[in-house]
């Protein structure tokens, strides 16, 4: 006789790597809740190596759409999922998203454009790891915000000890000047310390042009769009990572691998790392830029490389990640 299948907890955030680092808390409280239901995670395919690292995830269901967007629909099949969480937004596309496959229960946030959700009230200012886990608490799931780390990744880093440099972002404006990283290598180097730089997919041009000005060694360039294993492992045995508000920054701090990142549009206190003395957030207070915007934004270029190679000299030791 083949065995029912398990109540199912679906979980939409269909977004990129840092959304979903960002996210392991909230999904962590879920399968503690829910330990005899399917944990299904929808999100990017690419994903799913890092999905089944957070030890919370059962089976990732393939979703995305083009930039931040909801995606127009969910390829799930069989019966209806028991529980819809919605981790995506605020809604109301991606909680219509959801409740289009019938679920028992949908936790969500609250939003005029659907009013049968009776959930949390949506707060624009806060941290996106205390977002999601606030939204858990109001249906009476307790969440921990600092639950975070990743194990150790199995596979061997490629430039073990190394400072990564990773100059690309999701755009433009977040996105610090390549002639300073360039600077920052050069002095890193000559105090005598390797440096390697990365970048993902599309990046192969810009990650190309830093190497050149920094003078790096063909092996120390590792090109655009690492598989995530192999960026995991990179992270997780870097001496430290120094790189805009992009998702390389939210992997060291799940790999508690010390860190510099660079904010400009977007304040630390929305998306930066946690209060540790392995991690820096370098931003000059102002008004709120456009994250998604197409050139620099004005905060992130009154950093200099002075400040970063300061920042990196008050940096901890590496620690070791979670078991």
């Amino acid at each position: 006789m083949t065995a029912p299948a398990r109540p199912a907890v679906l979980v939409l955030r269909a977004l990129g790597l840092g959304d979903l680092l960002a996210g392991v808390p909230a999904l962590r409280a879920l399968r503690r809740a829910y330990p005899d239901h399917e944990i299904v995670l929808a999100a990017p395919a690419e994903l799913a190596p890092l999905a089944a690292a957070t030890g919370a995830v059962d089976r990732l269901l393939p979703a995305a759409a083009p930039g931040r967007a909801v995606p127009r629909t969910l390829d799930w099949t069989g019966p209806p999922p028991e529980i819809a969480v919605d981790l995506h937004g605020n809604g109301p596309p991606s909680h219509k998203l959801l409740a289009e496959l019938g679920p028992l229960k949908l936790m969500a946030f609250a939003h005029p454009g659907t009013p049968e959700i009776d959930g949390p009230p949506w707060y624009a200012e806060e941290h996106e790891r205390d977002r999601w886990c606030r939204l858990l608490r109001a249906y009476g799931i307790d969440a921990d915000p600092a639950d975070l780390l990743l194990p150790r990744p199995p596979d061997a880093s490629p430039a073990p000890g190394a400072v990564v440099l990773h100059p690309g972002a999701g755009a433009p404006a977040r996105c610090w000047p390549v002639e300073r990283y360039a600077a920052v290598a050069r002095e890193l180097r000559a105090r005598g310390l390797r440096v390697v730089v990365t970048g993902g997919p599309g990046e192969t041009a810009l990650v190309a042009h830093l190497a050149e000005q920094a003078g790096l060694p063909g092996g120390d360039v590792l090109g655009g769009g690492l598989p995530y294993p192999a960026l995991s492992a990179l992270v997780a045995d870097a001496r430290a990572v120094i790189s805009g508000d992009t998702g390389i920054a939210h992997l060291a701090v799940a790999h508690a691998t010390p860190s510099v990142t660079l904010f400009g549009p977007v304040p630390p206190n929305r998306w930066g790392p946690p209060d540790h003395p392995r991690h820096r957030a370098l931003w000059h207070p102002g008004p709120d830029g456009d994250p998604h915007g197409r050139d620099t934004d004005p905060a992130l270029l009154r950093i200099t490389a002075d400040e970063v190679l300061a920042a990196v000299g008050t940096l901890d030791a590496p620690c070791e990640a979670a078991p």
